[in-house]
Formats: C-alpha cells, sequence, structure tokens
C-alpha cells in the first residue's frame, strides 16, 4: 500500500465523492455497512429468540406495536419508523398476524394493532439475546452512553437532512 493508498477516504463509490464533502461519502458508507450489520443482527437475534424467517422490517414493525403498549394503525408506525409506503407495513403486520405475533383491532373506519401473548414473550426473549449480546459487547467496549446519544441526534438530524434532500430531487 503506498502512502498516498492510506490516506484515501473509505467510501462505498468513488465515483460519487464529492471534492466539497468527501467526509459525507465517508458516512454514507459507514451508514450502508451499519444498516446492513444492524438488520443482519435483528434477524439473528429474532431467529435466537425462536423466530426464524421474519425481515427486519417485519421485526422494526413488531418492536414498534410493542413500544408503550400502545395499539397503533399502520399509519402510526410508517411515521415513527419513517417509512412511506404503506404497503411494506401492511405486509409485515399480515405475516405477523399468520404467525399469532399481532392481532387487529377495527375501530370504526382503522385497524389497531397490538401484540399477542405470544408476541410479547418474544419480544421479553428477544430483549433479553440483545441484552446478553449486544448490551455486554457495549459496555465491554467501554462505550460511553453520552456517546450513544449523540450520535442517535446525529443520525436523526441526517435523517432530515436526506428526506429534505430527497423532496428536492423529485422536482428534478
Amino acid at each position: 500500500m503506498t502512502k498516498n493508498e492510506k490516506n484515501l477516504p473509505i467510501v462505498s463509490a468513488s465515483k460519487l465523492v464529492s471534492d466539497s464533502n468527501v467526509e459525507l461519502s465517508e458516512v454514507e458508507y459507514g451508514l450502508i455497512i451499519a444498516n446492513n450489520a444492524f438488520a443482519r443482527w435483528t434477524e439473528h437475534c429474532m431467529s435466537a429468540s425462536g423466530s426464524e424467517g421474519l425481515s427486519t422490517n417485519d421485526i422494526l414493525v413488531l418492536h414498534n406495536i410493542n413500544h408503550r403498549d400502545r395499539a397503533k394503525r399502520v399509519t402510526d408506525i410508517c411515521f415513527t419508523l419513517n417509512i412511506d409506503d404503506t404497503h411494506l407495513v401492511a405486509y409485515a403486520l399480515r405475516k405477523l398476524t399468520k404467525r399469532n405475533l399481532v392481532q387487529g383491532k377495527k375501530q370504526g373506519k382503522e385497524v389497531f394493532y397490538t401484540l399477542t401473548k405470544e408476541g410479547a414473550k418474544l419480544c421479553e426473549r428477544y430483549r433479553e439475546i440483545r441484552e446478553h449480546c449486544l448490551i455486554k459487547a457495549f459496555e465491554t467496549m467501554g462505550v460511553d452512553h453520552k456517546d450513544l446519544s449523540e450520535l442517535a441526534r446525529t443520525l436523526r438530524s441526517l435523517s432530515g437532512l436526506y428526506d429534505q434532500a430527497a423532496r428536492a430531487a423529485t422536482s428534478f
């Protein structure tokens, strides 16, 4: 490896690197690999919890329904998870309902989803495995909780910037 190669940024596509902001390309690559690692983690953790074959999206929908023990509508789930396509959430709900992990109850024109007892047990088992495998790894590495909170704030801010850029891109 030459001296110049050591200083090259780590990016997913060198043709996308901007002369004015190389660092953003590095961040985007970090997001790509973190997203894929997170997806792999959620799917393996769910399999270890006793439910194989659920996609990351299915798992996120399941956990969102479990969040704060409140019934959720499709639109609530889409909004919270920042998913534009309601069909993705509807498909996940059909899969989760078929597995008896969630149940829907019609209230007026809307259907509100809650966990079944089996779904709640699965989420609890997932939490236990997450605690054992992931939380302990973070503690072992000495990751500061404040650093994680700052990272979360930064990621939410980036989400807003990318959403705004997506809206702007539709005008081209």
